[in-house]
């Protein structure tokens, strides 16, 4: 996406997250940095690093979901200098995963940071993780 704006960068980013949710995790794939710095800290507490270690576990984790997702992120804060960007806010999502039994709702904390590498914008970090109630 040479020459899009960072507001159409979110966009096509909130459609990857659709689809990751249905078990489909091409759209992500393609956003994210394959070399390099990255890393993501995930829901459940862990943190993984290195670029293809990051998009290795994004490209597993997506297949856990069951085609019956559904998501939009609610955007508190979003920004971009040069390049580098964000946006913070929450990923609100109704999810089936793995073995349940039916899809649940989930309404994750989220922060992400995005890098311009070779004029394209890349997700290089990830922190999601469930609020307190």
């Amino acid at each position: 996406m040479p020459g899009s704006s960072f507001e159409d960068f979110l966009n096509t980013r909130e459609q990857a997250a659709k689809a990751y949710v249905r078990g489909d995790g091409g759209r992500l794939d393609a956003l994210v940095a394959h070399e390099g710095d990255a890393s993501f800290h995930g829901p459940g507490g862990d943190t993984v690093v290195g670029a293809e270690k990051v998009a290795a576990r994004y490209r597993k984790d997506a297949q856990a979901f069951k085609p019956n997702g559904t998501t939009h992120l609610e955007v508190i804060q979003q920004g971009h200098d040069g390049d580098v960007g964000f946006w913070t806010g929450f990923q609100i999502a109704t999810a089936q995963i793995a073995d349940m039994p039916r899809a649940v709702e989930m309404r994750l904390r989220v922060t992400e940071l995005f890098r311009r590498i070779d004029g394209e914008w890349r997700l290089i970090h990830r922190h999601a993780d469930m609020p307190a109630k």
